[in-house]
């Protein structure tokens, strides 16, 4: 019996960044299907969210694919849908999306087109994808949906004001979701990972010949360990707030850090 036997899942951001390694979302949908869950995987990149599904495949579990903007209402709906058409309920939303920008700057230097960008994918896509899964769990009287934020929104690193006030802001809406449907049965928690070894975070953005600086770096800033978490850590608190093992537990922030987020204060 896997913990998520009979369970529907919609993992938002199911493909990954080019490079080598694991990124978060692709980890979260291997372990939900591992467990049973039916996955429908939703990408921008189509082609990256078949990689998924034929890994799935591979190991016996039962995905699918939908290509799709979140930053977009309509294709936000679309998801939903099509979760509906396919198999018929939605237990789980799994909204593995956030986006940065090298132009991310302090306020007086923030530039407007890179604010829209990433509030349109960090807040607005998380929200509108919420909106559309919301109502077969109400009308279901259960469901979980589990918003990735990052612990740049409790920590103040230097410069990504865009990205650290877009995921304190998706720290809020979990807050507010876990207790607006707490009647309904919806469970609404948000992950928090701090360094976490991934394609995205190591490799995009980032010159091949200061890879392993950067990298070692990195490590050195995780108490614990002294290395960088794995998509794996994410994955797996992923599945434990997703299963019924966590049926009590509703509008926490969970920090994956390593003991990172232990320095606030």
């Amino acid at each position: 019996m896997g913990r998520l036997d009979g369970k529907v899942a919609i993992v938002v951001g199911a493909g990954q960044a080019p490079g080598e390694g694991l990124g978060n979302g692709r980890a979260a949908a291997l372990r939900f299907a591992e467990e049973g869950a039916k996955v429908l995987l939703v990408d921008r990149i189509g082609a990256s969210a078949e990689e998924t599904r034929a890994e799935i495949e591979t190991r016996g579990g039962t995905a699918s694919v939908i290509e799709a903007n979140i930053a977009k209402e309509a294709e936000c709906e679309a998801i939903s849908r099509t979760c509906l058409e396919r198999y018929g309920r939605i237990d789980i939303l799994h909204n593995n999306v956030g986006i940065g920008h090298p132009k991310d700057q302090h306020a007086a230097n923030m530039d407007e087109e890179v604010w829209d960008r990433i509030y349109a994918v960090n807040v607005k896509g998380i929200v509108m994808a919420s909106k559309y899964a919301i109502q077969p769990m109400r009308e279901q009287k259960s469901g979980v949906i589990l918003n990735i934020s990052s612990i740049a929104s409790i920590c103040t690193p230097p410069g990504l004001l865009a990205y650290k006030s877009s995921k304190a802001a998706l720290n809020a809406f979990t807050q507010h979701a876990a207790l607006k449907y707490a009647k309904d049965g919806i469970r609404v928690n948000a992950i928090l990972p701090g360094l976490i070894e991934t394609p995205m975070a190591t490799q995009e953005h980032v010159p091949e010949e200061e890879r392993a600086k950067r990298n070692e770096i990195r490590n050195q800033a995780v108490p614990l360990g002294r290395k960088m978490g794995s998509a794996w850590d994410i994955a797996n608190a992923a599945l434990f707030l997703a299963s019924d093992e966590a049926r009590f537990i509703t509008g926490v922030l969970l920090p994956v850090d390593g003991g990172q987020s232990a320095r606030v204060g």
